[in-house]
């Protein structure tokens, strides 16, 4: 058996070291566990040279040394690597679309007057219904909800043209580019429906038309995935404002009963909000104090940005939140989901909960979810949790003390609500000059993930630091977002990370936002709320009248897992952002694959940074990836003349 790191050597989180060490010391595994022993990778899954398209194979090739060089069809190295990250890319594409069209058929019931949910935005309605040409005049509320809903589930649906959200939402700058190569999506389900036909035995077989259909993917998630679900998210619970919430395993309360939301979709973790208020009296009677809903993985990010509602935990460490002891119920509901919550449950009296009915759980508890009946899988929930209670073992309860208090909710509007102060009349005024002036060197969104292979939270936070002392701006999502936050970057005093002028510029900015500074991370949402940083940087663009790909912003992704960080990051470079991952993208098996999506502009042979001007950066060593982004930085700098 593998020998097993050190906890010192899985994170540098003190509390997720000594949690990790009482799971050890109780015989219980976990994820970091489970790395260890399956350290040893196979070498051809990890090149992407391992095709199992159909059942001639599998099918493991050598190009560069002794061994089969092509497939038992004739698919060489190129072919495979490519039609390997299709894959990929299909599945991240895949979860974020499928969040977009639940989030839509909510609103859509919502409006019909067929589930529990009001609209808390109207403004965002109005301003969404009008950047899809939606006819308002003399229409409710209701009937505008309506006519977006339609609009968004037709991006699921119509069978020419182009998605209504790349209409709304994407630059024109950029879509120049997708059309003329052909790659513009008509809708989220077909692309996806070609892709995997595309990909299948007997399909594409040209490496770098199936990079064309992984550049799709990135849009499918980034316009049916990211854009539309945030959209409707805010509409739904309202475009979130700045808040104060507290990030650890300490938010766990001893003396509460204790609810983490896990996953991915809002629209059942809000209703557990709303009853766990409507039940607290109900928990008294069992001897809590209280109770106490906490965040784990996007869920929390959704909870704490509109909610204030504590942040437990990242991917890589869920299951630690279990081993605590006082947990008496974790709600899941789709993606990022380890199977292995379960096991670590049973060892414990905290019940494991899964709402979607595509989305089980062996010998987990299943309530199903559905937007007409939230209000009663919520109440079941609670009281669930409200009796699991009485189960709870107090020998076995261990709550690492202390949390860190962070800011989130830094949504394109509240940002432009404070710049505005300084310039009404142009909100974007004041981050322009600070980058035109070199207060703001560049803008990087830090994003994605936490890996159980990977030390965690040290790749996030390293990039993050280096980059600041730099005086690059820094905006983050995701379990990024956890990792950054627990480390200070989400608050004033992460301020001493910065360099001088970005030190000052934040400081001008907190003032107006009522705080003795803003954070030097800007917490903007979920993975979803990755349309976030883009609508920032369209709206910059456009303001300059040049396209995305001359600003001086980066995108770095240091400790991924998921296949949704890559359709992300290519989302990001279609247009022409570049995008660091610190993590095997696993395409070494083909010079052809690496060299197309790592190239610059200047080599021979097609190149992403040709075509889009965003290229992907991969470099696991996060110092250095910090030092070719700044380099990347200046260049874009030089380029625009600044």
């Amino acid at each position: 058996m593998a020998k097993l790191r050190e906890p010192e050597e899985v994170s540098m989180d003190t509390q997720i070291q000594h949690m990790l060490t009482v799971a050890r010391s109780r015989g219980i595994e976990t994820a970091f566990d489970r790395a260890d022993q399956t350290s040893a990778r196979c070498p051809f899954g990890s090149a992407g040279l391992c095709c199992r398209s159909c059942l001639e194979g599998p099918c493991r090739i050598v190009p560069n040394g002794s061994g089969p060089r092509r497939g038992v069809c004739g698919a060489d190295a190129d072919t495979l690597v490519a039609r390997s990250l299709l894959n990929t890319m299909i599945q991240g594409a895949s979860g974020h679309a499928e969040h977009g069209r639940e989030v839509a058929a909510a609103l859509l019931k919502t409006a019909e007057g067929k589930a529990p949910y009001v609209i808390r935005d109207v403004g965002k309605l109005m301003q969404v219904a009008k950047g899809l040409n939606l006819e308002m005049e003399g229409k409710s509320i209701n009937e505008v909800a309506k006519a977006v809903a339609l609009a968004a589930l037709e991006d699921f649906q119509k069978h020419e043209g182009v998605m209504n959200w790349i209409e709304y939402r994407g630059h024109h700058k950029s879509r120049e580019i997708w059309d003329k190569l052909g790659i513009t999506p008509v809708n989220a389900h077909l692309e996806i429906a070609k892709a995997v036909t595309r990909n299948a035995m007997g399909g594409d077989a040209d490496p770098l038309n199936l990079l064309l259909g992984s550049v799709t993917m990135g849009l499918v998630d980034g316009y049916s995935g990211l854009h539309l679900s945030s959209d409707l998210q805010d509409i739904l619970f309202g475009t979130p404002k700045a808040v104060k919430f507290n990030y650890s395993l300490g938010v766990l309360d001893e003396k509460q009963i204790n609810i983490a939301v896990h996953g991915h979709i809002p629209l059942l973790s809000e209703k557990i909000v709303e009853w766990a208020q409507i039940l607290e009296r109900k928990a008294l009677t069992v001897g809590a104090e209280g109770i106490n809903i906490v965040g784990v993985c996007c869920t929390g990010n959704e909870l704490l940005m509109r909610q204030g509602v504590h942040a437990a935990s990242s991917f890589s460490s869920q299951e630690l939140v279990i081993v605590t002891g006082a947990l008496e119920a974790m709600v899941v509901d789709i993606q990022c989901i380890m199977p292995g919550i379960q096991q670590v449950a049973e060892c414990y009296h905290t019940e494991i909960i899964t709402t979607m009915p595509h989305v089980k759980i062996a010998g987990a508890t299943h309530v199903n979810f559905e937007p007409e009946y939230a209000d009663d899988a919520a109440r079941e929930i609670v009281e669930r949790a409200i009796r699991n209670f009485a189960k709870r073992d107090p020998a076995k309860v261990v709550i690492p003390g202390g949390s860190v208090e962070a800011h989130a909710g830094f949504s394109v509007e509240q940002i432009c609500e404070v710049t505005a102060k300084i310039n009404a009349d142009k909100p974007l005024q004041p981050l322009i000059d600070a980058i035109k002036n070199g207060a703001i060197r560049g803008v990087a969104a830090v994003i994605g993930c936490t890996n159980p292979r990977e030390p965690q939270d040290i790749g996030n936070v390293t990039v993050a630091r280096e980059l600041l002392k730099n005086n690059v701006l820094i905006v983050t999502t995701g379990c990024a977002a956890h990792s950054l936050a627990k480390f200070g970057l989400m608050n004033e005093g992460g301020l001493e990370a910065c360099g001088d002028s970005l030190k000052a510029l934040l400081r001008q900015l907190g003032q107006h936002a009522g705080l003795s500074a803003l954070p030097p991370a800007l917490h903007m949402g979920s993975c979803v709320d990755n349309s976030r940083p883009l609508d920032l940087l369209s709206a910059i663009a456009d303001e300059l009248d040049v396209p995305i790909s001359s600003l001086p912003a980066v995108g770095s992704c240091p400790e991924t897992h998921s296949p949704k960080a890559l359709t992300i990051g290519t989302y990001f470079m279609a247009h022409g952002v570049d995008v660091h991952v610190g993590v095997d993208p696993q395409v070494s098996g083909s010079n052809l694959v690496t060299r197309t999506l790592t190239g610059s502009r200047e080599d021979k042979g097609i190149t992403m940074d040709g075509l889009f001007g965003g290229k992907l950066i991969v470099e696991i060593d996060p110092v250095k990836a910090a030092a070719v982004l700044l380099e990347r930085i200046d260049i874009k700098r030089r380029t625009l003349g600044i």
